[in-house]
């Protein structure tokens, strides 16, 4: 067998980690750039299953415990391998995808040193891509049928105040619980999500970090180090360079800079699993976030609404909009389309006149795909 063939094959392995679609060209130069030769077969040692334990791995290998370590550390440290133990406190080795969340996420979380290698791997990246999105060649109905059986990647967590007042803008259901064993209590205020963990990571925003290699300054903010991981998540990026461990008091200030700059608190769960515990948080912009300039499937339990009484007709709600789900109606008010409201209270926190409030709802999946510029 060839090495192009091998790699070919190492790419297909890890494509189907995720949902990378077909083997693309541009995909298998980026293994070539990141998997050396004999890494190939550890790669391969995933391609039926893909979490394995080291008695597990010394048979699909036939490597020892010693060569294992060491491979799969190399490959941890470019975000192939996920290396952490589970609730049993045993040690597991997971092939990563290539995106969401994966080899893409980990590559452009660090900081980056602008060298000739870094920007090769982003071209690789954009033009991946940009392969994509020109294999897929579907209509705009298409993505939409599509997009409906999509799990949704992360889960908003609002912004809870408005910026003029400091007044709080969230009404509460005040739901009596009461006797409900399989009702999913999720941490809702980010705040306190943060106040759950002990291990606390930051990286750089991995969208924002590829647009500044290929040349696309955020028009939204300058802000770079907002992504947070918890728990073994956090143990994983900082172990292997990714991020850097803070502590609760500078994860709370830099929320609220992305408050500020309008960013959208985004929590993501394991698998896309709203009932497990949280791992990371994203502060997403509009400019740059895959997740919100493309198309958007996220999960949340909030609303925004307008009182018609109080608004002003300035528009700072929907020039804030991330999901162009506010705009101004013939009666000179603003109006929220509910299908694309994501429930971020960035509207909210914005709104001079403080008429925006933001109402806890049940969960629900928002699907939009996004308006394109020509």
């Amino acid at each position: 067998m060839s090495l192009d063939t091998s790699y070919r094959q190492a790419a297909g392995t890890i494509s189907g980690a995720g949902p990378d679609g077909p083997v693309l060209e541009s995909l298998v130069d980026i293994i070539k750039v990141l998997v050396k030769e004999d890494e190939i077969d550890t790669i391969m040692a995933f391609q039926e299953m893909r979490s394995q334990s080291i008695d597990q791995l010394k048979e699909t290998t036939g490597f020892s415990e010693e060569v294992i370590l060491e491979k799969t550390d190399s490959l941890a440290r470019k975000g192939l391998i996920f290396n952490q133990p589970n609730s049993k406190g045993v040690k597991v080795f997971r092939l990563l995808p290539l995106v969401n969340v994966g080899v893409f996420e980990y590559t452009f979380m660090k900081k980056l040193e602008n060298t000739p290698e870094e920007q090769k791997i982003a071209d690789l990246f954009a033009k991946f891509f940009n392969e994509q999105r020109e294999n897929r060649q579907i209509t705009d109905e298409q993505l939409k049928q599509f997009i409906q059986k999509m799990p949704a990647p992360d889960r908003t967590m609002p912004i809870r105040y408005n910026k003029a007042t400091k007044e709080t803008t969230i009404i509460d259901m005040n739901e009596d619980l009461g006797e409900m064993p399989d009702k999913i209590m999720l941490t809702q205020e980010v705040r306190d999500l943060i106040d759950k963990f002990d291990e606390i990571a930051v990286g750089h925003c991995f969208c924002r970090n590829h647009a500044d290699t290929q040349g696309h300054s955020c028009k939204q903010t300058d802000l770079r180090e907002t992504c947070f991981t918890f728990g073994k998540s956090a143990r994983f990026t900082t172990e292997n360079g990714f991020m850097r461990m803070i502590d609760k008091e500078e994860a709370v200030d830099i929320l609220l800079k992305s408050e500020e700059d309008g960013l959208v608190h985004k929590a993501y769960h394991p698998n896309f699993d709203i009932s497990k515990p949280e791992t990371s948080i994203c502060n997403c912009c509009a400019d740059c976030c895959g997740n919100s300039k493309f198309v958007v499937v996220n999960v949340t339990n909030y609303l925004s609404k307008v009182d018609p009484e109080i608004c002003t007709g300035c528009e700072t709600c929907a020039e804030r909009c991330h999901t162009h789900a506010i705009a101004l109606g013939e009666d000179g008010v603003s109006h929220v389309d509910v299908e694309k409201c994501i429930g971020c209270g960035v509207c909210a926190y914005f709104c001079p006149e403080n008429a925006i409030t933001i109402i806890e709802t049940p969960t629900r999946t928002v699907r939009v795909v996004q308006p394109q510029e020509d």
